[in-house]
Order: structure tokens, then sequence, then C-alpha cells
């Protein structure tokens, strides 16, 4: 092995995936290897493996825990306000977090940073399983939350820094998605099997899964480390945005819209976010340029990535409720009513760049935005006695969307950027996605506070997810080609 194996690369573009960057530098020589073992010990493939598992463990915690709620309600007596907050505390923390996470990969080393959030995350995911409250269980997972943000760019890092051939490194990021696909894929059935036991099973399962991490990662090369700004004002400014925002739209739903602590709270967010757009405009390294929002592609592909998750995310939050309150069904069989929507993801992800090669980016994420729509609103208009196996055919529609849409999107993306900007876009984007997530289960919790109106609720909040991507698609018709409107 090179020395380039195991150091950053030099002189490079930034390589980002998911909001996750790293930038350009010299790197700093590794350790000297003197033999064949110490050779083995430091092959970047103990660096991939670490770093798939990783994203593994990030993804599977935003979708293990739909099918579990309604245990988690009744076990912790809690209203529908509260199994919002189980979900939005791990999103929210995450998307606040992501755009800066980028920089202290950077500042600390991706090895010592994808670490200390492995450590974090796993003993956070301890704290999940033995909660006492639910507000053991919330505060827990913002702990995951902060740790996931802090792993993921690291992980991206890693394999940048193991893989010196651009080539090579192509491979292993196709391999590194494989760890989302495959939790993405598993995760409704695995959660509804471990909750057959308990659903606190489904936290205790990052265990073993970060002790394995923490083993491969001691086989990773020490990652180089240099100096990078933090736009400390503007994190806070993202935080209390964010925080304000998904706390008024959760509250609103029990408390109700006019209630002081739900104006206070959006009263915060506006404060927050208008802050932020001052700092951003201010300072001298934003973690959010505004003169990426000049090109039309970037503008297009934020606003489509937050209108998708919107139907993404808050369809089998909805559904997972439907499914176990209204029609009884154990959360191992509600795991796989989703299974089907999430295979067609996996499935069709192969075929990907030919269909691209064939019909076009633009092609790819209208039509999937379109299935994505006409899957949503049929489900909304559906009487309510209609077949369970019918709701999960419907479904695979808006898993058809997940490699139509996302893939092209962040192709297009990177395409519109400079390299320098990349990771930054990438980052911009994800945010994006968290955010749609987030506000999609603290909105749509709202509408099914009320078991009495809970059927109207589920209606209004498909009809509401399937506008906004109706919306994005039509929006996504002015996606230009790559290269046009690249922005500098």
């Amino acid at each position: 092995m090179t020395r380039h194996n195991v150091t950053s690369r030099a002189h490079g573009n930034p390589v980002c995936i998911g909001g996750m960057s790293t930038s350009s530098q010299t790197a700093t020589p590794g350790p000297v290897m003197a033999g064949g073992s110490q050779r083995r010990a430091l092959s970047p493939v103990w660096s991939l493996a670490a770093a798939l598992l990783g994203f593994f463990m990030v993804t599977l915690d935003v979708v293990i825990v739909n099918v579990a709620l309604p245990d988690i309600r009744r076990e912790m007596t809690s209203g529908i306000s509260g199994l919002q907050w189980v979900v939005d505390g791990y999103t929210l923390m995450f998307a606040a977090l992501l755009l800066s996470a980028g920089s202290l990969s950077d500042r600390i080393g991706a090895r010592r940073a994808f670490g200390g959030g492995v450590v974090l995350f796993t003993l956070a995911s301890a704290a999940c399983g033995l909660a006492p409250s639910l507000a053991a269980l919330v505060a827990a997972r913002f702990v995951q939350g902060a740790a996931a943000a802090a792993m993921m760019p690291a992980s991206m890092a890693l394999i940048t820094h193991a893989y010196a051939d651009p080539g090579r490194r192509a491979r292993a990021v196709a391999l590194w998605t494989l760890g989302g696909t495959a939790a993405s894929t598993s995760g409704p059935l695995l959660g509804g099997v471990l909750t057959l036991v308990s659903w606190r099973l489904i936290f205790f399962v990052n265990l073993p899964a970060g002790a394995i991490a923490l083993v491969l990662l001691a086989r990773v090369a020490h990652s180089p480390r240099h100096p990078v700004p933090f736009d400390w004002a503007g994190q806070v400014a993202a935080v209390v945005a964010m925080g304000g925002l998904t706390y008024g739209a959760i509250e609103a739903g029990s408390a109700g819209i006019t209630a002081p602590r739900v104006l206070a709270a959006l009263a915060l967010a506006v404060t927050g976010l208008a802050s932020f757009i001052a700092l951003q405009a201010r300072v001298r390294h934003p973690m959010l340029p505004l003169s990426l929002f000049r090109s039309r592609t970037v503008s297009v592909a934020v606003a489509t990535g937050f209108a998708f998750m919107v139907g993404y995310y808050g369809l089998p939050f909805v559904m997972s409720l439907y499914l176990q309150q209204l029609r009884g069904l154990p959360a191992w069989e509600t795991g796989i009513v989703f299974l089907p929507m999430m295979l067609v993801g996996a499935i069709l992800t192969p075929l990907l760049a030919r269909l691209t090669g064939r019909f076009g980016s633009r092609s790819l994420i209208i039509t999937g935005l379109a299935a994505m729509t006409a899957g949503l609103t049929v489900m909304a208009l559906l009487p309510s006695p209609a077949p369970v196996v019918l709701l999960s055919a419907l479904m695979i529609a808006t898993g058809l969307a997940g490699p139509l849409v996302m893939p092209p999107v962040m192709a297009l993306l990177l395409q519109a950027v400079p390299a320098r900007r990349a990771g930054v876009a990438s980052g911009v984007f994800n945010t994006s996605r968290q955010i749609g997530g987030a506000l999609a289960v603290a909105v749509f919790g709202a509408l099914l506070a009320s078991r009495a109106t809970f059927v109207h609720g589920l209606r209004v909040s498909l009809l509401i997810a399937a506008a906004v991507v109706l919306v994005a698609a039509a929006v996504s018709t002015r996606l230009l080609p790559a290269r046009s409107g690249r922005v500098q």
C-alpha cells in the first residue's frame, strides 16, 4: 500500500455524498509500515467496512422506529406529540448539525470524529433502550441525532483517505451506499420482529453494531487533521430556527396554533432564521453560502429534496400508526406491509445508470415524483376498509421515487456547482431533506392527535404530502441540463 492509501488526497476535488465532504489538503504521511501484518492492518478495506457499518446504523435508526411507535406509546402512556418527538428528536439534531459536521471531521481527523460519533451513538442507543420515561427517551434520541451528524461526513472522509485512486474510490462509495440501502430495506421488518419481544431491542441492536464498527476502526490509519473555520454563530442560529419550528408544529397539534408556547416557538424560529440568513450574508466562512442559490438547479434540487422527504418520511409515520392502532396489525405484520416499498428501491438501484443514460435525469425525477403523488393521492381517497394488500401495493409508488429521484437530483446538483463547493452544496441538500422529514412528522402528527378524527387527519396528511410532491414535480421541469447555469 502506498502512503496515499492511508492519507488524505492532495490537491484533489472534494468527494461528497449525502452531505459529507472533506476539504482538499496536503496530506500528512501515515505511519511507516514495516511488516506484512501492519500493511494488512492498514488495508483500505477496514476503512470501507467501518464506514459502511456506520452508515447502516445511522440509516437504520431513521426507519426502524416507526413500527415500534404504538408499543412505545402504550408503555410510556404517551400522546401523539410524545411519539413525534421520539422521531423528530433524532432528525432535528441530525439536520441542524450536518452542515458543520464536515468541519469537525477536518479539524480533529475523520478517524477520531467517526470513532467519537460511534461511541456516542452506541451509548445513546443504550440510553434509549433503558429509558425509564418518555423524556429520557427523547433526550437520548437527541444525542443519537447529534452523534449521527458527526458520523456521516467522517464515514465518507475515511473512504476518501483510504482510496486515492478515483476509480477504486467510486467503487468503494458504491459499496458504502449499500449500508444505507440494507438499513432502509430491513428496518421496518427488523423493527417489527424485534418489537415482538420488546420495542427496546430496536435500540439495543446498535450495541453490537457499534462494537464491531470500533473494532474495524482500530485497524484504520490515523487521519490527517487541519484547521478549518467553524461558524459557531450560524450553527446556534440554525439550531434555534429548526428547534423552534419543530416544537411549534408539534405542540400546535395538542395545544392549538394560538397557544402562547406555540406562538413563542414560532416567533423564535422566525428570529433564528432571520439571524441565520443575516449571518450567512456577512461572515467570511459561512455554513451556507447564499450565492449557491443563484443557480436554478441548486434551488430546484434543494426544494425537491425537501418535498421528497415530506412524502417518503411522512408516509411510514402515519401508516405505521394507522395499521397498528386502527387496523389492529401487530408490529411484525406492519413491517411486512412496508417491505415491498423498500425492496423496489433496492431492486431498481442497480439499473439506475442505464435508465439515466436512456431517459435523462430530469425525466426520471419527474416520473418518480409523479408516481409518489399518484400513490399518496389514491391512498388518501381509499375507503377505510381497503385491503391491507392494496395499501402495501400503493406504497410501491413511493418506493419507486427513492431511486428515481434522489440519485439523479444529487448528480445534477453536484454538476451545477464548482468542485470547491460540492461539499457544502451536498450538505445543504441533505439538510433540506432532513428538515422536510422532521416537519412532515410534526405536522402530520398534529393532524392525528385526536383518535376521533384520526382517519380524517390521515387523509389530510397524505393529501398534503401529495400536494407538496406535486409542486416539486412541476418545479423539477425547470431543472437545467448538466453544467447549465453553473454557479461559481
